[in-house]
Parts: structure tokens; sequence; C-alpha cells
């Protein structure tokens, strides 16, 4: 998976977020494009079929950027890659948020298909199948591929949209790190399958999603576990975030930009112990929220009601 803009270039900037393509999709559709679904009397339409490929992936990706702003999350970059896309979003730390965000992808590749039937239906009523006869395996290729991408994407499977959807349905329900636990386990499920499939077949795609999938299954693994710590912390009395009124935890979970080491910012207010950097914001572990610390202050009342429906969560 692609680490933010390392080794890619960027292909253009729409409504603030900017679309980069990793060096290695040249790689891959110099051997894609030798196959494809449909059979074209030129290399020029399976060129024209790659590229609708990824015309459809990125749309997918901006789904989940846009629905991401549209929550008041953060999301200013998109990544192309050979095994699709990856919208980097940061969506508040709220189940309806997150659940938009994803599921805003898919969404877009349904609303595609009436707009891939009505371009059909307008070519053949222009004739131009007629006097383009490799256009219509275009049109069907590029229909079936969104119908791939659509079902490939909602499988229940961690980290796929599927997978991340149902974390967020069971979010409501269990709360933000026993969601993603279990949707993490039920991830690992998917990769096993997904590893016996790539034997069966003999299928090297196959096995890089499977090994694409099982390192975000551990990275969601471990980021659960590290909100089940956070859980249990003790909570500051006296404090609340002025956006969700939750009590901050006691402890060093917060991390310097500076010096990367980690402190508790209440204890030490607004600055690092260890190399004196200073954060006039704090950002709230709940909601995501950055807010001044001085706007922190809340009554100890407000806070250990707030703090009780939080473990309820």
């Amino acid at each position: 998976m692609p680490t933010s803009r390392q080794g890619a270039i960027r292909l253009f900037r729409f409504s603030g977020i900017d679309v980069f393509l990793h060096w290695s999709w040249f790689v891959v559709a110099v051997y894609e494009i030798n196959g494809g679904f449909g059979v074209y009397s030129s290399i020029s339409w399976r060129i024209a079929e790659y590229l609708c490929v990824f015309a459809i992936v990125t749309l997918h990706e901006f789904g989940h950027a846009l629905a991401c702003r549209q929550v008041g999350g953060r999301a200013n970059q998109i990544v192309l890659w050979p095994l699709g896309g990856v919208a980097y979003v940061d969506p508040p730390p709220r189940p309806g948020a997150t659940l938009w965000s994803i599921a805003a992808g898919p969404l877009v590749n349904v609303a595609l298909f009436p707009v891939l039937f009505a371009l059909g239906k307008l070519s053949g009523a222009l004739g131009l199948y007629a006097a383009t006869p490799d256009l219509l395996q275009l049109l069907s290729a590029v229909y079936k591929i969104n119908f791939y991408l659509l079902a490939f994407n909602i499988l229940p499977i961690y980290p796929l949209d599927g997978g991340q959807i149902l974390r967020s349905l069971l979010w409501f329900v269990l709360g933000r790190a026993r969601s993603l636990l279990v949707a993490t386990i039920l991830g690992f499920v998917g990769v096993a399958a997904f590893i016996g499939l790539a034997f069966w077949t003999q299928s090297l795609w196959t096995g890089a999603i499977a090994v694409f999938m099982l390192m975000n299954c551990w990275s969601g693994l471990q980021h659960a576990r590290a909100l089940l710590r956070l859980d249990k912390l003790p909570r500051r009395a006296g404090f609340a975030c002025p956006a969700c009124k939750a009590a901050p935890p006691v402890g060093d979970v917060w991390k310097c930009a500076h010096c990367a080491q980690s402190f508790d910012i209440f204890q030490h207010p607004g600055v690092c112990p260890v190399c004196g950097a200073q954060f006039p914001a704090v950002r709230c572990m709940e909601c995501g929220a950055a807010n001044p610390l001085g706007e922190w202050a809340a009554p100890a009342s407000d806070v250990s009601s707030t703090f009780t429906s939080e473990v309820r969560r």
C-alpha cells in the first residue's frame, strides 16, 4: 500500500483534493493492457479500457473524500496504484460520520450504472456501434468492471469498504474499540480465504490483495488494542472537551509532533516536557476536535455525567 506521496507523481487537484499516481501503476499497466475484458481491433482500445478502470476508481475515492468533508472530516489526498486507489480520509470519530465516509465510495459505483446504461443506449441510437464496433466492447467491459469493483468492495472483510461499513454499524452497538476489534478478527478470516483462493487459482493478484488485507488487518488490530487501553484509563476531573463534553484521559496519550515523545498535555499544560514545543490546542481523543486548552475547563458535575455516557458508549 502506498504511504502518502512516497513514490507518486501529482496528476491534478480538484476541490482541494490532490490526486497522485504511484510509479508502479505504469509498470503494471504495461502488463495489464495485454489482457482486459473486451476483444478489440487495436491496442488503443485496451489502453482506453485500462484508463476507464482508474477513472472509476478515482470517482470512487472522491466519493469517500467528499463525504468525509461533508461530515466535518479531513480529506485532501488520493493516491492511485495498481491495486486501485486510496483516499486518505480522517472523518470525525463518530459511527455515523465514519459510516457515511465509507459508504459513499460504493454508492458512486451504484450511481454509475444508470449513467453507463444511458450512455450505451445513446451510442446505439446515434449509430456509433455500427461505425465503431469496438465502442460496444468498451462500454460493455466498463459496465462489467464497475460491477466487479462494487461487488469486491462491499465484501464484509476488513479493510475493504464492506468490512469498514460493518465496523461502523457495530460501532453503534459495541463502541469504537470493540467494533474495530471484531471487524479485524473477521478480516483475518477473510484474509485466510483469499490466501487459499490465491493458491487454488495460482493468481498473483489475489495473493497481492491478500497481503494488502493482512497488513491492514494487523494495523487495525493494533489500533483496536490501543483504543481498548485508552478506554480503561481514568479521566481527568475538572476538564471536558468543548465539542463533545467528554473528559480527557489521564496519561501520556498525546504525542509531540516535534520529538514524537508521548506526554500528558494537561499535566504539562500545552508544553512538551522533552523538547519544549508548545501546543495551544488540544485534540480530543473521543471526537477528534481540537480546541484551546483554556476552553477545556468544565464543572465537575458535567464531566462526571459525560464520562458515564462515554463509558456506556
